[in-house]
């Protein structure tokens, strides 16, 4: 089953709901769709698979109910600069759970939609597992990511005020594993990085330590090995060390209630620990084990 459904300002997203009718529901905000061609091809170059959100939705709809759609697509094309804000995505994820007719249900998210588990997992009694990939529940890297949404707003407000052309990050030029971030310009619409600065920002206050208590639900944290970004001076000269947080927290997280786990793998960086072929055969089992046994 697929609808359209209004959001909190206005702009229509499509969400399926799939697989097994009388399994537990798993919420996949991350569904972004297949792509062909010489797009596909350029993504499995950087090491993306093309068609991530149907692998993740036929892998996991056997054993369970899928919620998929692409939110951060859908924020890149229908941008909120003043209002991605931490309750105003919760609102958005709630009302796509009422609007699909699905009570209680499973999060996973990776990276920035990570983040928005942990903010929606203490904003609803709804929620039966909480799995994050790629962002550290525990001491996040909230103030290093803004610095770096701050650069890059303030890089793409000013190629729009030199009239530069408008696309995504220029990639091209640079092997896998070999980005420069000392060297790259932002070439994306204001709107669109403006609102995850917006969202960096409501959260200068918030403490992931003093919220762990709230948690009760099962719940799993992961990244790859290699999950390090190093940013240059264009985005504030500051590293956002996913894997180093995890590590250094580990026995705290374990103590806390949490499954922790690492991708192995000299390769396994922020993009590849988030692709269905690393990220299945961690969160299926685990998935299984806490809901279905």
């Amino acid at each position: 089953m697929k609808k359209m459904i209004t959001l909190n300002d206005g702009s229509k997203l499509e969400v399926g709901l799939t697989g097994n009718s009388s399994g537990k529901v798993i919420m996949l905000p991350i569904a972004k769709r297949s792509v062909y061609g010489q797009e596909a091809e350029n993504l499995k170059w950087w090491g993306v698979d093309p068609e991530l959100g149907k692998n993740f939705v036929d892998g996991l709809s056997d054993e369970f109910q899928v919620l998929y759609f692409d939110y951060e697509g859908h924020r890149l094309e229908h941008p909120q600069p003043h209002d991605l804000t931490p309750e105003n995505i919760s609102k958005d994820l709630m009302h796509i759970a009422d609007e699909m007719n699905v009570g209680k249900f499973s999060y996973y998210g990776y990276s920035w939609l990570a983040l928005v588990g942990l903010q929606l997992a203490i904003r609803t009694n709804r929620l039966e597992s909480l799995i994050m990939g790629g962002f550290p529940p525990y001491e996040g890297p909230y103030k290093e990511m803004m610095a770096v949404t701050t650069k890059t707003y303030e890089q793409a407000l000013g190629n729009r005020t030199n009239n530069q052309p408008i696309s995504e990050y220029q990639m091209e030029e640079n092997a896998p594993g070999e980005f420069d971030w000392n060297n790259i310009q932002v070439q994306m619409d204001p709107d669109q990085t403006k609102q995850f600065f917006t969202m960096y920002r409501s959260l200068m206050d918030f403490d992931d330590k003093k919220i762990q208590n709230e948690l009760s639900i099962p719940r799993l944290t992961f990244a790859g090995e290699k999950d390090t970004i190093v940013y240059g001076e264009n985005f504030g000269n500051v590293s956002v060390d996913i894997i180093g947080l995890l590590q250094k927290n580990e026995k705290i997280l374990k103590q806390l209630g949490w499954d922790v786990e690492i991708l192995r793998g000299e390769d396994m960086d922020h993009t590849k620990a988030m692709q269905p072929a690393a990220v299945l055969p961690l969160i299926k089992p685990w998935l299984i084990d806490k809901l279905l046994t």
